[in-house]
């Protein structure tokens, strides 16, 4: 148990890969497991919808979150793999989501990779309807997993989601392979600002005036704005005088399950 341990913190460490054998297995035996992390409304603290995360439970590392899953994934060419069968996981999940949950919004992530295939939206909004989730309630963020190499075909792809009534996020925007580009050429809903730059909002007055600009940016395109990994009630109420719209991250909860999210959601709406 020791040396499993040991291997599993190296591996987090160096950004070491899970074993693609492993992977495929998970993949086609059912083995991974979506959870849902609550967005709150700063005006209100009602939940007002989830993002879902994959989690593998790997017999000898322990828990794998999303990150690492999709990195792996990516490497090993069983990205398009995986995407599918998470959103395919999500989907079902939501829609089985008992009557306190009914009026959430789904958020379910897809990759560079998704919006490079020309029928990845027919695809998507079918896995959609198949499921039985309304495409109404459904957002899709755009994960940083890699460089989109056409915007201009992922533009047409997310124009074609928001036509059948989708919103579309940028994720972990401020890190990464997000960028001013993206907002110039995507058509978005929502603006999520990474957890890199929230974290430290409290401590650095630079990482301040960074998520101002930012929210200040979305703000002048319209967009929604979304605060991730919001751990302490210092950074919600900076990020509320901002402006920010929503937040997501263990100030509220962690990625639960549908009954956690259930408990969740009753406790903030008998406290509104």
């Amino acid at each position: 148990m020791g040396e499993d341990a040991a291997h599993r913190a190296e591996m987090e460490a160096t950004g070491a890969e899970l074993p693609t054998a492993d992977l495929q297995r998970a993949i086609a035996q059912g083995e991974l497991d979506v959870l849902f992390q609550p967005q709150v409304a700063f005006e209100t603290g009602a939940i007002v919808g989830v993002e879902a995360l994959a989690r593998w439970e790997h017999s000898l590392l322990g828990a794998i979150g999303a990150e690492q899953l999709f990195a792996s994934a990516e490497r090993a060419g069983l990205g398009p793999a995986l995407s599918a069968h998470v959103q395919t996981l999500a989907l079902a999940r939501a829609a089985a989501w008992p009557r306190p949950l009914d009026g959430l919004r789904l958020s379910v992530n897809v990759t560079a990779g998704d919006l490079s295939r020309d029928d990845f939206a027919s695809v998507f909004l079918t896995r959609a309807t198949d499921n039985g989730f309304p495409v109404a309630r459904m957002t899709i963020e755009i994960t940083e997993t890699g460089l989109i190499a056409s915007l201009e075909q992922a533009a047409a792809q997310l124009a074609s989601l928001r036509a059948a009534g989708c919103r579309v996020a940028i994720d972990d925007f401020g890190t990464g392979y997000s960028s001013l580009a993206y907002l110039k050429a995507l058509p978005l809903d929502y603006l999520k600002i990474d957890r890199a730059l929230t974290q430290d909002i409290a401590g650095s007055p630079r990482d301040r005036v960074i998520v101002r600009g930012v929210i200040g940016i979305a703000r002048g395109l319209g967009l929604t704005v979304i605060a991730e990994g919001v751990e302490t009630a210092e950074q919600r109420d900076l990020l509320a005088a901002e402006g920010c719209d929503l937040y997501q991250g263990f100030l509220c909860a962690e990625a639960v399950d549908t009954a956690a999210l259930a408990r969740l959601v009753e406790e903030r709406s008998c406290a509104v």
